[in-house]
């Protein structure tokens, strides 16, 4: 394909709201980032850019700086293109260039990220424990998904998904009551009170965009990115795919003829929490741990992996309450995504 026929196909996406979408064009919002802030953010700026075989690439590069997608193609071969952002780490007044190349095989799309998000991070009350760092990772994900026989549970040694800004979700924490610091060294999945990252009390110390560094500096989500969609009365769009292929929206759906927000099938249990292995944090169910949440059947939209079938093509969606964005995943998830 010539840049040519690229640029034109992309300008048709774009424009006919079929795929990602920049909030700047057809007229939408505009580019409302700011790049980098500061003399020592415009002096600084890492990019960490993976390599790629086609340098024309780089020259014909989508720049999704605060873009707000509108793509709902369930198939992430739609997706395939060169992405890049010029965003800012606020606390440490550092500027950061965001790559992002989706590529497609007969049968998978691969993600190539240096893990940057498209818009500004790190923007809480406390910088980061560990420094954001660029990084070199590769995902893929199957073209055509299949539901598995059983639902695949969550675990540590397992990235979620990958968004389309190139930044994976990891929405299990390491942290369990009454094991170190709360905070991490808990890796046995079935150990008791493991604490929700998400949970009002948790602090996890997250931006804005529930978001947080590992110890190797990789930023990564814990729940909605607040970011990639709108929030103006309009569907959500593709935002990501999950592990195992399934395409993951946004968190407003269509309902007859108007649009509200989809609803999560999980509640917080009744009564209080009683000890197990010898562990007792007391207190009430107030969803501080992922086991103060029970799945109950029809009470919501989603199902116990917090996704729906829609027009035939399942998917998952972001949430305002448990699970957030995954509560298992309905498929088997690509080997790719093991840490």
């Amino acid at each position: 394909m010539t840049r040519t026929q690229r640029s034109s196909r992309r300008a048709g996406y774009f424009c006919y709201a079929t795929v990602l979408m920049l909030a700047s064009s057809c007229g939408s919002e505009g580019d409302n980032n700011s790049g980098p802030v500061g003399n020592e953010a415009q002096d600084t700026v890492e990019t960490g850019m993976p390599t790629v075989d086609d340098p024309a690439a780089t020259e014909t590069a989508v720049d999704i700086t605060n873009a707000i997608l509108a793509g709902v193609s369930s198939d992430c071969a739609d997706y395939a293109d060169t992405y890049v952002s010029t965003v800012t780490d606020v606390n440490r007044n550092m500027g950061f260039g965001g790559d992002l190349r989706v590529t497609i095989t007969d049968d998978h799309c691969v993600f190539r990220s240096n893990a940057i998000p498209n818009h500004d991070f790190n923007d809480g009350d406390h910088s980061f424990v560990t420094a954001t760092t660029t990084q070199s990772v590769t995902y893929q994900v199957p073209r055509t998904p299949v539901v598995a026989g059983a639902p695949t549970a969550l675990s540590l040694r397992t990235d979620n998904a990958i968004f389309l800004n190139g930044v994976k979700l990891d929405l299990l924490a390491a942290g369990c009551f009454g094991v170190g610091d709360g905070r991490i060294g808990c890796f046995e999945m079935g150990a008791p009170f493991r604490y929700d990252p998400m949970a009002a009390t948790a602090n996890f110390g997250t931006d804005s965009h529930n978001a947080h560094t590992q110890p190797d500096g990789t930023y990564h989500y814990h729940g909605n990115p607040n970011a990639m969609f709108a929030k103006d009365g309009s569907a959500s769009p593709v935002i990501g795919f999950a592990a195992d292929g399934f395409p993951v929206y946004g968190t407003y759906i269509r309902d007859g003829d108007g649009v509200r927000k989809v609803t999560s099938s999980y509640a917080v249990r009744s009564g209080s929490r009683q000890a197990a292995r010898g562990i007792d944090p007391g207190g009430p169910f107030d969803g501080t741990f992922v086991d103060d949440y029970e799945y109950i059947e029809g009470s919501g939209d989603l199902d116990a992996c917090n996704g729906m079938t829609v027009e035939g093509a399942y998917g998952y969606y972001v949430t305002d309450a448990y699970p957030w964005v995954l509560g298992c995943l309905k498929g088997t998830p690509d080997p790719s995504f093991d840490k």
